[in-house]
């Protein structure tokens, strides 16, 4: 029931986290004042809703981080810091035999040699030269 209680609370903070860190404004929302944009910071203050968003968003990740850590204590109490037998196949131990690799083969078998088939076509009869005497004028 506390773990339940505790996880919705997680939830909601990260929810609320996400949510403020979204509404803030970025380093190059300065131009963005020169036109009007800025107006609607005065419902916050003279400094706008930059401070308060600000201590918001620092505010909910100190209640996230010690959430956190508050949930990571309590099932280290209450299951017991020796959880060995939760690790599946990390949990399992070495084999007994070591598996062994079969041994290489010592001798290659060669392959046959195959006889270069015969062509049907008949191959072209070389080129002879001759030497022809120029033309003479």
């Amino acid at each position: 029931m506390t773990l339940t209680i505790l996880n919705i609370l997680y939830v909601l903070v990260a929810i609320a986290m996400v949510g403020f860190i979204l509404m803030q404004r970025g380093a190059g929302a300065q131009a963005g004042s020169g036109f009007g944009a800025g107006a609607s910071a005065t419902v916050f203050g003279a400094r706008g809703a930059a401070s308060f968003l600000t201590r918001s968003t620092a505010v909910l990740a100190t209640l996230f981080f010690a959430t956190s850590l508050g949930m990571g204590m309590f099932i280290a109490h209450t299951y017991g810091s020796n959880s060995a037998g939760d690790l599946g196949v990390m949990g399992r131990g070495a084999p007994t035999a070591p598996v062994q690799a079969p041994a290489p083969a010592t001798e290659v078998p060669t392959a046959p040699a195959a006889e270069a088939p015969a062509s049907d076509v008949p191959e072209a009869p070389a080129p002879t030269t001759t030497a022809e005497e120029p033309p003479k004028e």
